[in-house]
């Protein structure tokens, strides 16, 4: 069975420096289950392949439901020098929950 993120979850992005910090929060516990045991670091670094440079660090935060992803290496320097279009990465969280799960049942 395919999952939608963005049916289960909400997200919110940004910058730390030249990493992005991406956060994907679930609606309930039952869609927390679900992130904890489908959406790991290498997923989310397949699905930003060109995108993310560097490596992709995973963080639980059970309290509030929600995973924290540190991509490293992937917004062309930082705000302040990079030239890409989302230099501080706030478009990565919308990307991240088109994401589809494959998740059994």
């Amino acid at each position: 069975m395919k999952v939608k993120l963005l049916d289960i979850a909400h997200g919110r992005s940004g910058d730390k420096g030249d990493a992005a910090n991406v956060g994907i929060i679930a609606y309930d516990e039952e869609g927390y289950e679900i992130l904890k045991k489908y959406l790991t670091a290498q997923r989310v670094k397949e699905h930003f392949v060109g995108i993310c440079l560097g490596k992709v660090e995973r963080f639980e935060l059970p309290n509030i439901r929600a995973l924290n992803f540190l991509l490293h290496n992937t917004l062309g320097g930082g705000g302040t020098v990079s030239l890409k279009h989302d230099a501080q990465g706030k478009t990565l969280a919308a990307a991240l929950l088109r994401m589809e799960l494959e998740i059994e049942t």
